[in-house]
């Protein structure tokens, strides 16, 4: 039987990334609201400070600071009031020494004063004067000109997946529409005659197929944009014949399945067949995961990515692989892992990284505890039970117990 020549994690990324570079991410405008969950082409600078203008953040009025010294429940500032701001209008008086301006949250605060007290703090004793029952610090409840944002500042780099918040800084920039990349466009191949679909009952050797279903799940929790899909008996002609279907306007097509070194394990011949580049990675130095193909058609433009049969491997090193990929081209920042220590001694297997599943328990000290999810790849169980996953390195032993590990999020 011939063996798999493995590539490290490393040593797969470099190869898929050196295919595709040429290639790049289309990138398209999009409104603001249609842009949210895809990640900015561009840096977007600021045009114009934000806010504008001095803006109060309560209701209340308007003081000089050095005017409310002192000034307590039991012995009150009294001040002059000299207007009020409108909201939406511009704070046209000027405050002197003495005397108040009533703002309401949001308004703009008048020239002259650098604070606000809270209503709840004055009481009126006319309709001219405001008895004052707490000093006012320099600066309080007010927003300067530009503290949000200031005129020629990058608020938001390339690489920055869009979320509200962001979707509500633009509106402040009065930015209506940005660049951002396209989503992959992916195509999905599960084989195997022993998968029948989730509507059916098993027969005696048959299984549901997961990784359709699976897959999918997790190209949509990437933003990715499904292509096609289809569930293949094991059948080399036919997988050709589809993978070739599907190339033209894929980015990547998956095949789950095939991938190792069984007598109906087909996919690496039909990519090597297929593709101009050919099959440039045929085994990966990970557990679990080893039986990894990747290839690329350059007249195409397609990724070719036979995965893992069990579920879990396949699941993972599509995040591993087209999940990287994905965040090397965009600019796009994989998410922080949490810190946390093993609940027990960890082997791991030699000469490989291991990628184990933990779920976290928090401890009585508030210190993260990475409790290892056991059991094999093809259950996909084990998936539903982990919070996340651990690493360990190619040529470590394995992991210790009260070790500290990044834990890297589902």
């Amino acid at each position: 039987m011939k063996l798999l020549k493995v590539d490290t994690i490393d040593e797969a990324r470099r190869k898929i990334a050196d295919a595709v570079k040429e290639k790049g991410r289309k990138t398209v405008k999009k409104g603001i609201l249609d842009a949210v969950g895809y990640v900015l082409a561009e840096d977007i600078c600021c045009s114009e400070p934000v806010p504008a203008f001095r803006r109060s953040t309560v209701d209340g009025y308007a003081v000089r600071s050095l005017d409310t010294g002192g000034a307590s429940e039991n012995m009150p500032v009294f001040l002059k009031i000299t207007g009020e701001v409108q909201m939406g209008c511009p704070a046209e008086m000027k405050l002197h020494a003495g005397e108040c301006v009533y703002v309401p949250t949001g308004g703009m605060v008048p020239d002259g004063a650098d604070a606000m007290v809270m209503v709840e703090f004055c009481e009126l004793f006319s309709s001219e004067e405001a008895a004052v029952y707490k000093a006012a610090s320099c600066g309080a409840y007010v927003v300067q000109a530009g503290e949000d944002m200031k005129a020629g500042e990058a608020v938001l780099k390339r690489g920055r997946k869009i979320r509200p918040q962001e979707a509500g800084a633009l509106a402040a920039l009065g930015i209506t529409g940005v660049q951002v990349y396209e989503p992959f466009c992916i195509s999905i191949i599960s084989t195997g005659d022993e998968l029948v679909s989730p509507q059916e009952v098993p027969s005696p050797g048959q299984v549901r197929d997961i990784n359709t279903y699976g897959l999918h799940a997790l190209a949509l929790k990437l933003n990715f944009r499904i292509q096609h899909e289809a569930v293949l008996r094991d059948d080399r002609t036919l997988l050709k014949n589809t993978v070739k279907s599907f190339m033209p306007d894929s980015d990547i097509v998956v095949v789950s399945g095939g991938s190792s070194q069984g007598k109906k394990d087909v996919t690496a011949s039909v990519i090597e067949e297929i593709a101009s580049e050919g099959v440039f990675t045929h085994g990966l130095a990970l557990k679990p995961g080893k039986p990894t193909i990747t290839g690329y058609d350059e007249p195409s433009g397609t990724l070719l990515l036979g995965l893992p049969g069990h579920p879990a491997a396949a699941m993972m090193v599509f995040e591993i692989l087209a999940g990287w990929l994905w965040r090397e081209l965009t600019g796009e920042k994989e998410a922080f892992g949490i810190t946390a220590v093993m609940s027990t001694n960890l082997p791991s297997a030699p000469g490989r990284q291991t990628c184990q599943l933990v779920k976290l328990k928090k401890e009585e000290d508030g210190q993260n505890l990475a409790v290892p999810v056991l059991g094999s790849s093809g259950l996909i169980t084990i998936l539903t039970k982990a919070d996340g996953y651990v690493m360990t390195g190619e040529h470590a032993e394995g992991l210790k117990k009260g070790e500290q590990v990044t834990v890297y999020l589902f």
